[in-house]
């Protein structure tokens, strides 16, 4: 697993996971999501890393939406905002 991330805007990112299949992900991220999950604690390119590694130990990167707001992890992942909280506190 690699993972690169590009900043297309302040709110965009773009994520491409170069497993066995290459996959590139247009992924929203905005402040307000950024301080309610890590209290800034970290970048937002880490929250990012953080998030595609979530993803990927629970499916393959083509089962990944092309576009979404993160947020919509939890939707999928009841677990996903406690795990990113206890990232951010270790």
């Amino acid at each position: 697993m690699s993972i690169s991330i590009k900043i297309v805007s302040n709110n965009e990112y773009e994520v491409t996971d170069k497993s066995k299949t290459v996959t590139t992900h247009l992924v929203t991220l905005s402040d307000e999501v950024h301080e309610k999950l890590t209290k800034k604690k970290v970048t937002k390119k880490a929250l990012l890393d953080f998030s595609f590694k979530f993803l990927l130990y629970r499916e393959p990167n083509t089962s990944i939406l092309l576009f979404f707001e993160l947020t919509v992890i939890s939707r999928y992942f009841s677990d996903y905002e406690k795990g990113v909280k206890k990232w951010c506190s270790s």
